[in-house]
C-alpha cells in the first residue's frame, strides 16, 4: 500500500488479513474493498470466485515458457546415442503440436552442440596460427603441406580406441583429437628438421630420409610412450575419460604411422631429387645459369667499334 524508506533503501509495506481470515478460503468473497467514492463492498460483488488447478511455478527459458521432461539413460548407453535415436520420433510428435510449440533436445547433446559451435569459430584462427609457426620452422610451402598431411593420422587410432572402449565421441574427445593432431605434427617436424640437417650436411635425399628416420625413431617413440602412460589414469574418469582414450589410441597408432608414412611421403614428394644432394643441385643450377648466359654488348661500344672500323678503312684508302 505504501513504502518506507530506510536510509538509501525503500521497503514496501504490504497489508494482509489476519491468519484466521487468510486460511478460510470460503470467506474470500466476504472480504471488503474500499472503492473510489469511499463505499465498502464485498469481493463477491465485483468478482467471480472459482476453484481451479494451475501450475504453482512457471518455468521460463529465454523468456519462453518451457516444460522440461527428464529421464535417466540405461547402464551402458550413452546420452548422445539416446538423443539421436529419439529425435526422429520427437520430430513426428512436434509436427502434430499446435502452432507456436516446438521440441528441443537438451542435456548432453545441447551442451555438446554449444561447445562444438564455439570451437568451430576459433578453428580457422588455430589453423592459421599453426600454418604460420610451421612456415617459420620449415621455410617452404611444400614442406608445410607435408606436415599438415600427417594431422589426420591420429584419427585412425582415436576412433578405434573409442569404439573398443564404447566411449562417446563428444566435446572432450574432439579436444583430445585436436591435441593429438598437434602431437603428431610435432613428431613430423622433428623428422623433417633432421632430414633438412642431413641434406645441408651433404647427404642425398634418399640417405637423409633413411638415416633421419632411424636416428629420430627412438626419441619419437619414447615421448609418445610417456604421453600414453600419463593418460592411463584418466581413462576411468567420467568426464575426461573419452579424451584420454582417444589420445592413447590415436598417439599409439599415429606414432607408428608417422615413422612409416612420413618417410614414404617425403620420398614420393621429392622423387625427382632422391639421389641428389643440395650440393649437386647447386652445381646443376650454376651450370644451367652459365649455359643460358647471354653477353649483351652496349650500344655505345658498338658505335665506337663501327667508327674505329670506318677510320681504318679511310686510312687504308688514302
Amino acid at each position: 500500500v505504501t513504502s518506507l524508506r530506510e536510509g538509501r533503501h525503500s521497503v514496501g509495506v504490504v497489508v494482509r488479513a489476519e491468519e484466521g481470515e487468510r486460511n478460510a478460503l470460503g470467506d474470500i468473497g466476504d472480504l471488503v474493498l474500499n472503492v473510489r467514492d469511499g463505499r465498502a463492498i464485498p469481493v463477491s460483488q465485483i468478482a467471480r470466485i472459482a476453484y481451479v488447478s494451475e501450475e504453482p511455478i512457471l518455468w521460463r527459458r529465454n523468456r519462453e515458457t518451457v516444460l522440461t521432461v527428464r529421464a535417466d539413460v540405461a547402464a551402458g548407453v550413452q546420452a548422445p546415442d539416446v538423443t539421436a535415436a529419439l529425435l526422429p520420433q520427437m520430430r513426428a510428435l512436434e509436427a502434430e503440436l499446435a502452432p507456436g510449440y516446438r521440441i528441443d533436445a537438451g542435456g548432453a547433446a545441447e551442451e555438446s552442440a554449444k561447445a562444438n559451435a564455439a570451437l568451430a569459430k576459433v578453428f580457422p584462427v588455430m589453423i592459421l596460427a599453426m600454418a604460420v609457426l610451421i612456415m617459420l620452422q620449415m621455410h617452404s610451402f611444400s614442406k608445410m603441406i607435408l606436415v599438415f598431411l600427417t594431422f589426420p593420422l591420429g584419427l585412425v587410432g582415436a576412433v578405434a580406441a573409442l569404439l573398443i572402449a564404447d566411449a562417446p565421441f563428444g566435446f572432450v574427445a574432439i579436444l583430445g583429437v585436436i591435441a593429438l593432431g598437434g602431437m603428431v605434427m610435432r613428431n613430423t617436424l622433428i623428422l623433417a628438421d633432421q632430414i633438412e640437417h642431413d641434406l645441408h650436411a651433404g647427404s642425398t635425399m634418399r640417405q637423409a630420409i633413411v638415416e633421419s628416420t632411424v636416428r629420430r625413431s627412438r626419441p619419437v617413440i619414447l615421448t609418445a610412450l610417456a604421453a600414453v602412460l600419463a593418460f592411463i589414469p584418466l581413462t576411468t574418469n567420467v568426464f575426461w575419460g573419452p579424451m584420454a582414450i582417444s589420445m592413447i589410441g590415436g598417439l599409439t597408432i599415429a606414432t607408428v604411422l608417422t615413422l612409416v608414412f612420413l618417410p614414404a611421403l617425403y620420398a614420393l614428394w621429392f622423387r625427382a631429387r632422391l639421389d641428389k644432394s643440395d650440393t649437386d643441385l647447386a652445381i646443376a643450377a650454376i651450370d644451367a645459369t652459365q649455359d643460358n648466359t647471354v653477353v649483351d654488348v652496349p650500344a655505345k661500344t658498338k658505335d665506337a667499334s663501327a667508327s674505329a672500323a670506318n677510320a681504318t678503312l679511310s686510312q687504308a684508302a688514302e
